[in-house]
């Protein structure tokens, strides 16, 4: 799929004319909150014991296909990260005799990265806070998968018609009155389900009540401006591969910069519109011929 020389020569000139017209004027950023329903997860690394039931109900209740190990018969679903195979793993830090377990999945931040770079908004945070991605609108950038902190996106590169694959928080199982299934069949309630500002209580008073046990800290209360996913842990979060990155979320740092280089002039944002626009439509356009030159 390519960008064609009319095309571009088309984008080039509507940036120009709203350029000449006079811009879109730049303001400060206000910091996002989580919306008034906001759910989330809790997930307390001392209480995992690494049984993977979450990883094996998150593939059944999503229609993914087992990710084969290294076993001899590669017989076992056995996955090692993220992939377009998966959307929620279980890893193992172990180091001495520290050791841990550690579930990944996607965050749902408050102010999401790969929402800030979804040039038409594939990406978006919907219901509940939820971070969904709609494939109708997807172009297949994959800038999503370049700007996550926490590397959660991943692109199904063997398929004809890829997806973006990452947790949506079994949406289509909480349309049901449902939980999500990780949390549904987890054996210790080493992760939880429920609205963020009960979590986050229900953290605080854990530590509050067992200090020794935990890193005086929940990671995501203020983590890249918070996420909806939070942790608990004996061991500092960076060893489990949560990053020390700050308070601050990447699209308030990315527009802050933009923003200062690009006042008086037309915003990025019109030009990544334009473009992402005509790349959704030759991507369709190509569809189409497709479906056609099969058909005939």
């Amino acid at each position: 799929m390519t960008v064609d020389r009319r095309s571009t020569l088309k984008v080039l000139l509507l940036t120009g004319t709203a350029a000449a017209a006079g811009a879109i004027p730049c303001a400060a950023r206000e910091r996002r909150k989580p919306p008034p329903d906001a759910v989330g997860m809790l997930y307390d690394a001392t209480r995992c014991i690494g049984c993977k039931a979450c990883v094996v109900a998150c593939r059944e209740a999503n229609d993914l296909e087992p990710e084969r190990g290294p076993a001899p018969d590669g017989i076992y679903d056995a996955p090692i990260d993220l992939s377009g195979q998966t959307k929620n793993v279980i890893k193992l830090y172990r180091e001495g005799d520290e050791r841990s377990y550690m579930k990944a999945q996607c965050m749902h931040c408050v102010d999401p990265a790969c929402v800030g770079a979804c040039m038409i908004g594939s990406l978006q945070k919907r219901e509940y806070g939820i971070v969904t991605w709609d494939p109708g609108r997807c172009i297949g950038c994959r800038y999503c998968q370049v700007v996550c902190p926490f590397n959660v996106p991943k692109f199904e590169w063997d398929k004809a018609i890829p997806k973006i694959v990452k947790c949506e928080m079994c949406n289509h199982r909480l349309a049901k009155g449902k939980i999500p299934a990780c949390c549904e069949v987890c054996p210790r309630e080493a992760v939880i389900f429920g609205k963020r500002e009960d979590l986050l209580e229900s953290a605080k008073r854990r530590i509050a009540d067992h200090p020794g046990r935990y890193v005086d800290r929940v990671y995501g209360e203020n983590d890249v401006g918070g996420t909806q996913v939070l942790y608990l842990s004996h061991l500092p979060f960076e060893k489990l591969g949560l990053p020390d990155i700050g308070d601050e979320p990447v699209p308030e740092v990315a527009q802050t910069v933009q923003h200062g280089v690009y006042r008086g002039f037309i915003t990025p944002a019109v030009v990544y519109a334009l473009l992402g626009a005509v790349l959704l439509r030759n991507r369709r356009k190509g569809a189409s011929e497709d479906r056609e030159g099969v058909s005939s």
